[in-house]
């Protein structure tokens, strides 16, 4: 092997879990297994260095263009290390290299990569280790079931750790978090765990720890360190905080009420964050997605955010002031955290400053708060003066994109600076003026003097003209057009005018490396004023939602039940298809009604009523105003949510066993002051099966835990156990029926069955959308089938098989002779008999026959056979065979 390929080989040995980007020239190139694996992503063109036997397989990409490559591997889940050119490759012998940096999904500083509004997080946990007793176990734990989590946003300078007590709430702690990558030892990627992340979420990436650190906080720093190069200035003091603090939310919770995407496409469009966020800054869109899936159960903590809130409200023009200074934010976090790491130019620092310049504003807008919160962030925001002043002296308002073109640092700043500035200029002027005096001196014309990196400077004569140069010219090179000459003057001012350039972008750098370690300096004011600004801009965001979408301040209680007055869905009141939105009420008492059973038909809201329910009781608890006309609400310890009908072809489990898990983990963690929303508990399976299963969780939500509970059903056997049970109440969704012909023939609310019998041909549902006391015992499931587009034949295929299977005349699909006794009535002469005469109702187009055989009936009835006389009769038959069709 060449020397450069026992040098590539050498550092790959350091890092063979990454792909090595080895800096060759203004390429970086990869070879063997790592060409090989990088020409298949990113689908570049694999050719082979050297022949033969030794052939070695090279794929590379420009140096200039790296970051879109680098960004690409990263999003794959795969590391990149950069081994740069660490000395001068003019000079003789072999290029010194080394690796300057490992980038991996968690570490990323490429805003191309990073989105502006959410973390990037890298994770680690490790178990606790315990002073065990006799046996085994500390206060009731093992150190098996005692966790601690460690997680830091390199891009932020972010730095938290936590502590949890089994390995479910280590899952669900996690997936809260959302970490884009997880680094552990070892012995750890086969836990419980780990098996559960990997398939519940494809977006985290897992790469192991090579170290002896035991402690989660010294894994994350360590290798934080390790991929940086750095010391990392910039990472915050470790924050410890308590799961408790929080409202826990668990992987099924966060995706039914599609807090942060949307469950089927994940889109941000059509989630809550959607609508809730109008946060301005990126800081602040990064703290209202905190926010949102962290909410409050202390009720001061929650009333002092309203507070916060009703002030912007109450004063509209310091709302709209607020967020005009706030446009002129910058991403303060991300900004000092590339500076701190070396990777910063001297536009952060002008954007550092101009940030800066923003803040007294703010301030004086903020002088007369009177909330809590508003005027502690006021309090917490620093003006940074000294640092403002230092960047105005020192950077020119427009800086070039890099830090080695020079051109940086202000006239002014530095007098040795400016007197090579000077001499630069002079002598450039003088090789100016030097042209012109050797043109008058020799006569000639075409004379030029120029430059290029081999020769330096040089006069260049055209051929004809070459025999007519002076004796003091000296010949440097033959063209064929041209002969190029030096001389000692040009080359003194050469000299000095390539030093001083050379000596100006050295001068610069250090110049800009001083500036910008006053930024490292005072980091940590930095970072404070940051996190201020992100809070006003919270509040921000939730005062203009509030005010833009008719939102009320809900009143917070420590106990209580979830009063609800008009309360609406916050995300489908906002969609294209949602021009009138239909409000409803909530009222759960903890010693009245407290379980809700909703029964109704499919598509008429029961699905959006559970989910705005809770959707209401989490914004109240992030601090945020609701979507109703007033809300009063009992602190919630946990929103549990069963929704949907969705398998998990990852986890190998049928949409029943999904049910079932999640029904499970509610049963088995919810308390007397949870709200859980279940949505068609059940019907996975057969139907006496599910129905069993949804009965026997409605007794125990009811008799063992006693929370607050919203189940919609369609079995509607369970009306009868809601009734049966105390703290139960029967709810339905209001449905119109209508029967048409040139208007409207028949109508039930959904709530009574009231129907005119009048003459009809064309059938409807309508949905109200309303919630209403009392049951319902059908479910309209044809009409909605209808409504969707099945074609005609299917529907009515359907109503005459749903009316076999009522009446019991249906066995294995295939239908029952009937003796003489009990034989039915030939179905074309359905519509006129069909059980009408019993006043039993069915499927809809048993009721429509009804309403029409009905009608004929009872004319029938009124008819005297006694004095009709034949042509009357037979006249009569017409009228009403004619009534029937």
């Amino acid at each position: 092997m060449t020397p450069m390929m026992e040098q590539y080989r050498a550092i790959k040995e350091k890092q063979k879990d990454a792909i090595l980007f080895f800096r060759l020239g203004d390429f970086y190139e990869m070879f063997f297994e790592d060409a090989i694996e990088a020409s298949r992503l990113l689908q570049i063109t694999l050719t082979a260095r050297n022949k033969g036997e030794h052939k070695a397989p090279m794929c590379g990409i420009p140096y200039h263009a790296a970051n879109n490559y680098i960004g690409k591997l990263t999003r794959l889940g795969k590391k990149v290390a950069i081994c740069e050119q660490l000395s001068d490759p003019n000079l003789p012998g072999i290029v010194k290299r080394d690796i300057v940096r490992i980038i991996t999904p968690g570490t990323t500083l490429d805003d191309n990569i990073l989105e502006q509004k959410t973390n990037n997080f890298l994770l680690t946990f490790t178990v606790l280790e315990y002073e065990a007793s006799d046996n085994g176990a500390v206060g009731g734990k093992s150190a098996a079931d005692c966790f601690e989590i460690a997680y830091a946003d390199v891009s932020t300078g972010e730095f938290k750790t936590t502590k949890v007590e089994s390995a479910q709430k280590l899952v669900t702690e996690i997936r809260r978090i959302a970490p884009a990558e997880v680094v552990l030892s070892p012995s750890l990627f086969e836990s419980y765990a780990v098996s559960e992340l990997r398939k519940g979420d494809s977006r985290i990436f897992f790469f192991k720890y090579s170290g002896a650190e035991t402690v989660a906080e010294n894994i994350l720093t360590d290798y934080l360190q390790s991929t940086q190069k750095n010391s990392l200035p910039h990472l915050q003091k470790k924050e410890p905080y308590e799961v408790g603090d929080f409202m826990p939310l668990d992987e099924a919770t966060i995706k039914n009420l599609e807090l942060t995407e949307t469950l089927r496409e994940n889109k941000l469009e059509g989630s809550l964050l959607w609508v809730v966020d109008r946060a301005i800054t990126a800081m602040g869109g990064r703290l209202l997605r905190h926010y949102l899936t962290r909410p409050l159960v202390n009720a001061v903590d929650i009333t002092a955010r309203h507070d916060a809130v009703a002030e912007l409200i109450e004063n509209r023009a310091l709302l709209e002031n607020l967020r005009e200074k706030l446009s002129a934010v910058l991403d303060m976090e991300r900004l000092v955290a590339r500076l701190s790491l070396n990777h910063g130019n001297a536009r952060d620092l002008v954007g550092l400053k101009n940030t800066l310049l923003v803040i007294p504003e703010i301030k004086a807008l903020l002088g007369d708060a009177r909330a809590d919160l508003n005027s502690s962030a006021r309090g917490a925001l620093d003006t940074l003066d000294e640092l403002v002043e230092l960047i105005s002296r020192a950077i020119v308002p427009e800086p070039p994109l890099a830090i080695t073109e020079g051109g940086m640092i202000a006239d002014g700043y530095d007098n040795e600076l400016d007197e090579l500035k000077k001499i630069s200029r002079e002598g450039k002027s003088f090789i100016q003026k030097l042209q012109q005096d050797e043109i008058e001196k020799t006569g000639i014309g075409n004379l030029k003097v120029r430059y290029n990196r081999v020769f330096g400077y040089y006069i260049e004569l055209s051929k004809g003209n070459a025999v007519r140069a002076p004796e003091r010219y000296i010949r440097k090179q033959t063209l064929v057009n041209a002969e190029r000459f030096i001389t000692p003057e040009l080359k003194e001012y050469e000299e000095k005018v390539l030093g001083a350039e050379e000596k100006i972008t050295a001068l610069e750098q250090r110049l800009f490396a001083e500036v910008r370690g006053a930024v490292v300096e005072r980091i940590t004011r930095i970072q404070k004023t940051a996190k201020a600004l992100a809070l006003i801009d919270v509040i921000c965001s939730f005062a203009i939602t509030a005010l833009e979408n008719n939102y009320c301040r809900p009143v917070i209680k420590n106990v209580g039940g979830i009063r609800i007055s008009a309360g609406r869905h916050p995300v489908v009141e906002k969609m294209n298809f949602a021009a009138r939105f239909v409000p409803n009420d909530l009222t759960l008492e903890p010693d009245g009604q407290r379980l809700l059973l909703i029964t109704g038909p499919n598509m008429g809201g029961k699905s959006t009523f559970l989910r705005q329910c809770a959707l209401i009781v989490l914004m109240a608890q992030i601090g945020s105003f609701v979507p109703a006309e007033s809300a009063e609400i009992g602190l919630v310890d946990r929103i549990f949510t069963r929704v949907g009908a969705q398998d998990n072809l990852v986890r190998g489990q049928s949409t029943f066993m999904v049910e079932m898990q999640e029904t499970a983990n509610i049963l088995a963690n919810a308390t007397e002051k949870s709200l859980v929303i279940l949505d068609e508990v059940g019907r996975g399976t057969s139907t006496y099966d599910g129905m069993s299963i949804a009965w026997a969780i409605t007794e125990y939500l009811h008799d063992k835990i006693g929370c607050n509970t919203l189940f919609a059903t369609h079995y509607h056997e369970l009306i009868a156990l809601a009734d049966k049970l105390p703290h139960a109440a029967n709810y339905s969704v209001a449905v119109k029926e209508e029967i048409i012909n040139n208007g409207l023939v028949a109508t039930t609310d959904g709530s009574s069955e009231s129907k005119r019998a009048v003459a009809g041909s064309e059938r409807g549902i309508v949905f109200l959308y309303k919630i209403l006391p009392g049951g319902v015992d059908r479910s309209y499931g044809i009409e909605v089938a209808k409504l969707a587009g099945l074609p005609k034949e299917v529907v009515a295929k359907a109503y005459r098989i749903l009316v076999d299977l009522e009446e019991g005349v249906m066995e294995n699909g295939i239908k029952k002779e009937l003796n003489d006794s009990t034989k039915r009535v030939p179905e074309e002469q359905m519509p006129l008999f069909h059980k009408a005469a019993r006043g039993e109702s069915g499927s809809p187009e048993r009721e429509h026959q009804a309403i029409r055989g009905n009608a004929i009936f009872e004319e029938l009835q009124q008819v005297d056979i006694n004095t009709l006389t034949p042509i009357e009769a037979l006249n009569k038959i017409a009228e009403l065979k004619k009534k029937s069709v």
